[in-house]
């Protein structure tokens, strides 16, 4: 199989490279950080990818995103996440994405080279890979339901990132998404919100105030 490695860690992506390799797998290219994950994806197409979520620059999800956006623009993509933690949020964007296999491990739940493989080839075979604690969280007791929970997974990475003074040109950049796509999540989170067609930046107030108010 042609496999793509997401890692920032030097000395596990080297690692994790040497396994597969050693298993018979080619590892046509590696990534250090999410920008660099996205290019490698769509532009090797490989036949599963390994990433990590939380890469430069900022150290919380590129990956992740990376991941998701490689996945718009190559349906299908087989992607098996490897991390420490679980962002609940993408994961459930990842997974409801029924094109193409999808796995999310923790790394602390991976104990020999035999289980990892098979993970990986389970991916790359259309097939899923869960980690038993990522079901957990993802399948946990639900909050109380709030006007956040109208949002798809995305509108609402949009309203977390506009509450942070984010323009949309900025958060086009870190959701590898186009303005015009930025502004047409943004539109759909303020009627979804119930907000009024008044000035933007006052639904942009709005819209901030009622994430704040539901605690993100």
């Amino acid at each position: 199989m042609r496999i793509v490695v997401a890692e920032d860690l030097y000395l596990l992506r080297d690692g994790l490279t040497r396994l597969l390799e050693s298993a018979g797998h080619t590892v046509v290219a590696t990534a250090g950080t999410g920008p660099e994950t996205l290019q490698r994806l769509v532009e090797v197409r490989p036949d599963v990818a390994v990433v990590d979520v939380r890469m430069p620059p900022t150290q919380t999800d590129e990956g992740l995103r990376a991941a998701l956006a490689a996945r718009a623009r190559v349906p299908g993509l087989p992607v098996l996440v490897l991390s420490q933690h679980v962002e609940t949020l993408y994961a459930r964007e990842l997974l409801a994405d029924r094109s193409g296999g999808v796995g999310y491990l923790l790394k602390e739940s991976v104990f020999d080279a035999d289980q990892f493989l098979d993970a990986v080839e389970r991916v790359a075979g259309g097939g899923t890979a869960l980690d038993p604690a990522v079901v957990a969280r993802l399948l946990g007791p639900a909050p109380a339901a709030g006007p956040l929970d109208r949002l798809s997974g995305r509108e609402r990475s949009v309203v977390a990132l506009m509450a942070e003074g984010r323009s949309n040109s900025a958060i086009a950049e870190r959701l590898y998404l186009s303005e015009g796509a930025v502004s047409k999540y943004t539109t759909s989170a303020f009627e979804k919100l119930g907000i009024a067609n008044d000035a933007d930046t006052n639904r942009r107030v709005l819209a901030v105030l009622a994430y704040l108010r539901a605690g993100g």
